[in-house]
């Protein structure tokens, strides 16, 4: 349930309004002041509760039921974009376009610190790599795991681009907190992963939270409630593709997912155009879709050799395919309302 306050009313009265709905009805009670206005969401068992009687508080302006199972990551609960900043003033969301790029895998110093510098100096805000590799096939390359860490803070270092790394469970968290990772990849496999998602909300970093293979909309949305239910609110949404009947490409990436999400929740919606299509010349024309769709930002891998990348490597750009792209969002992005 959520219920809008008149512009009119005042803090002390919300306040006092807040805590006797807890009190009288036993529910929580989140409070968000906007530009505009001020919502209240009522969260737990609200059957019981009389609309007319919460209508008839003078402060009142209007209450609707949510039916949604998802409330926190709700657009009717939270009407304003939510814009996650990092602690060196970076943002994902609002008129910024985010470009997060990098290799699949972190392979050597020298491969990370080169792409590093490369897609910096092309215009990502973002270096993305992996660490730790979920692969279908045991016997596949499993990533550098803690050095690989390592490795990225060097490229950071070098570079001043924050770390974007994929987490595969609660034993890691500790170890990406402390190797002070500033944006924690849920990958697909481990969308519904509720244990890792529990914890994750417990702490303060943002969150990239991938769709998965054969995730609903609706589906992907609680697992954001999982983690924000927790505390954390900092969770950015990434549409990756899904697993359908075609097979000419590595996944179909669902466009409309965007402004799907873009209207029914709050959260920043990011795009993997590289996971979608698994072929390097799709990357492009799947990317400029993904922007014209509203997406607040892009996640590409970057290879400066493809050829001999340790895992992904036919749907990585090499560094000059990356500086094309990059300039063409740079064009596109103001038709857009966004800015590169």
């Amino acid at each position: 349930m959520i219920i809008v306050l008149k512009p009119d009313c005042t803090e002390e009265q919300r306040n006092d309004f807040a805590a006797e709905l807890e009190d009288t009805y036993g529910v929580s009670v989140n409070t968000w002041v906007g530009a505009q206005s001020t919502v209240l969401g009522l969260i737990g068992d609200t059957a019981c509760i009389d609309i007319d009687n919460i209508a008839a508080n003078d402060i009142v302006e209007t209450v609707k039921r949510v039916q949604e199972p998802y409330k926190k990551a709700n657009r009717k609960f939270h009407p304003d974009d939510t814009i996650v900043t990092l602690p060196n003033g970076l943002q994902i969301g609002g008129k910024q376009l985010s470009l997060i790029a990098g290799p699949c895998s972190v392979e050597s110093e020298e491969q990370i610190t080169e792409v590093a510098q490369r897609v910096q100096k092309a215009g990502a805000q973002f270096l993305r790599g992996g660490a730790f590799k979920p692969r279908t096939s045991p016997y596949a390359f499993q990533g550098l795991k803690a050095q690989g860490l390592d490795l990225l803070n060097i490229a950071k270092k070098k570079t001043g681009l924050p770390i974007v790394t994929e987490l595969m469970s609660v034993r890691q968290i500790d170890l990406f907190l402390d190797a002070g990772v500033d944006v924690i990849q849920v990958g697909a496999r481990n969308m519904q992963n509720f244990d890792l998602l529990r914890e994750l909300g417990h702490i303060k970093t943002p969150i990239l939270l991938k769709r998965g293979l054969s995730a609903t909309i609706e589906e992907l949305l609680m697992s954001a409630e999982y983690i924000m239910a927790g505390g954390n609110e900092n969770v950015i949404l990434c549409e990756r593709g899904i697993r359908t009947y075609e097979p000419f490409t590595r996944n179909t990436l669902d466009i409309s997912a965007v402004p799907i999400l873009k209207r029914i929740s709050h959260l920043p919606v990011i795009v993997d155009p590289s996971h979608a299509g698994g072929i390097s010349w799709l990357v492009e024309p799947l990317a400029m879709a993904a922007l014209a769709a509203g997406a607040d930002g892009l996640i590409i891998e970057v290879h400066n050799n493809p050829k001999k990348a340790l895992s992904d490597g036919a749907q990585s750009l090499t560094p000059d395919q990356f500086d094309h792209l990059a300039a063409r969002l740079k064009q596109a992005a103001p038709l857009f309302g966004k800015t590169l």
